[in-house]
């Protein structure tokens, strides 16, 4: 893997030739991992792997003709044919009006924010090796615990580099370090599972591995001999671990490139109340040690923290720059580069704000409901925002939590469901959509 430099080195020599070759313009975009992971399970070594990948994409555009092209071999033999090749596809390609870099003028200039996300501290594989260790065992010391799926400890590195043809050039790398337990508890048929995992990009921002082992067994074993749920309409109060795919639904949904496809259930709602008052949400793409945080977005636009919903109204879509050249607006440093093609739009490290009421004040009130902590299936229509999907978890009955249950659906509508949210005060920080504790009244459970 290059060095964040020598990869923008390798991406702005990529562009040279793409334009020696009769590209009008081009962006390159450099991206290289490498991984080391350690496995055990029930005490003994289950598995080792060392993995290691880079990629240079090409973007070209020839009149408002484009097309994209990659390598893994980034020689010059192998870029200089590679330029070649993408000139004469984008030749034969279909006009695009709305294609092309962003405008010069946006660019981010000067110097890139330090976001403190690389870790100067290497684990051998024999330490990775005593990290699953410790994190198993303690999952295993958990009583009720019978069996285990393991533990896992990891650390990986990523370099990104995007250089264009009319003047960005940048580069960024990053480091990950994980640990995860997955715990076994019952017999038989009658077994449940369940886990538990933290990632961060310094070691020293991970939780104590006893914590981590613990909370998997311990999740195991209260989902031990489930009940059933029975059927209609109550409050759902979901968990942190779970209510961001809410909120994920909606960073889908307000993405540009949806709304100019018009394939987005928010779609002529911009000005309508989607939430109650209070309610906000945020995006931080500069937090330090922020698992998604970037300096620059996938077209070399300044990024900078953004209120997607401000007192429970949207602020606006999210664009690159071909959604904001099919929609009339201006882009919002949200473009995204995966594996070739062209940018597309992301968010980087959301929160919902927390509200002012603790968990237990938050359900309080709750006469019969369910408290889900795990989702199953893909039963969400982005178009029409109709929500169906598997769940298991705990009931509420009178304001507390009660026994497991499984094999229950909840439905509902994402705009209604939006209207009814409420939040706790119990916001967690560790993962790329952070969410407190959500309650949303009036959804339909399919149980007995």
């Amino acid at each position: 893997m290059l060095s964040p430099q020598s990869a923008q080195d390798r991406a702005a020599a990529l562009i040279d030739m793409a334009r020696a070759a009769g590209a009008d313009a081009a962006d390159a975009v450099y991206a290289g991992s490498s991984s080391e992971s350690v496995a055990v399970r029930l005490g003994q070594l289950e598995d080792v792997e060392r993995s290691e990948s880079e990629h240079l994409d090409l973007r070209v555009f020839v009149g408002q003709r484009s097309a994209s092209i990659g390598s893994s071999d980034l020689s010059d033999a192998a870029l200089k044919e590679l330029a070649a090749r993408a000139v004469d596809m984008a030749r034969a390609a279909p006009d695009d009006r709305f294609a092309g870099l962003a405008a010069e003028d946006l660019l981010l200039r000067g110097a890139l924010p330090d976001l403190d996300v690389t870790d100067a501290v290497e684990l051998t594989p024999a330490e990775l090796r005593e990290r699953a260790l410790a994190v198993e065992d303690a999952a295993r010391a958990v009583p009720g615990v019978t069996n285990s799926e393991g533990g896992h400890a990891s650390l990986a590195g990523r370099n990104f580099a995007l250089v264009t043809s009319h003047g960005f050039a940048g580069s960024f790398g990053g480091t990950m370090h994980g640990i995860s337990a997955t715990a076994i508890a019952g017999e038989g048929g009658a077994m449940q599972r369940d886990y538990a995992w933290r990632m961060a990009h310094h070691l020293e921002d991970l939780p104590d591995l006893e914590q981590i082992g613990r909370q998997a067994g311990q999740r195991a074993v209260h989902r031990l001999n489930p009940g059933r749920i029975k059927s209609g309409p109550m409050p759902v109060v979901f968990d942190p671990r779970v209510g961001g795919s809410l909120i994920s639904h909606l960073t889908g949904a307000i993405s540009g490139n949806a709304i100019a496809r018009r394939a987005s259930f928010l779609l002529g709602r911009e000005d309508e109340q989607i939430f109650a008052p209070g309610i906000a949400i945020h995006d931080d793409p500069l937090r330090l040690r922020g698992l998604s945080s970037r300096p620059f977005d996938g077209e070399g636009l300044a990024t900078a923290p953004r209120a997607l919903v401000a007192d429970g109204r949207l602020t606006g879509w999210l664009m690159d720059s071909a959604a904001a050249r099919q929609l009339g607006g201006s882009p919002t440093g949200h473009a995204v580069r995966g594996a070739g093609g062209s940018p597309g739009v992301g968010t980087s490290n959301v929160h919902l704000s927390a509200g002012s009421v603790s968990v237990a004040e938050l359900i309080a009130d709750i006469e019969e409901g369910v408290f889900v902590s795990e989702l199953i299936g893909h039963g969400v229509n982005g178009v029409t925002g109709d929500y169906s999907r598997g769940a298991s978890g705990f009931r509420i009955v009178k304001g507390e939590l009660a026994g497991p249950v499984a094999e229950f659906t909840i439905a509902g509508n994402l705009i209604e469901m939006y209207r009814q949210l409420s939040v706790a005060d119990d916001l967690e920080w560790h993962r790329t959509v952070n969410v407190p504790t959500i309650r949303i009244d009036g959804m339909t459970v399919a149980g007995d």
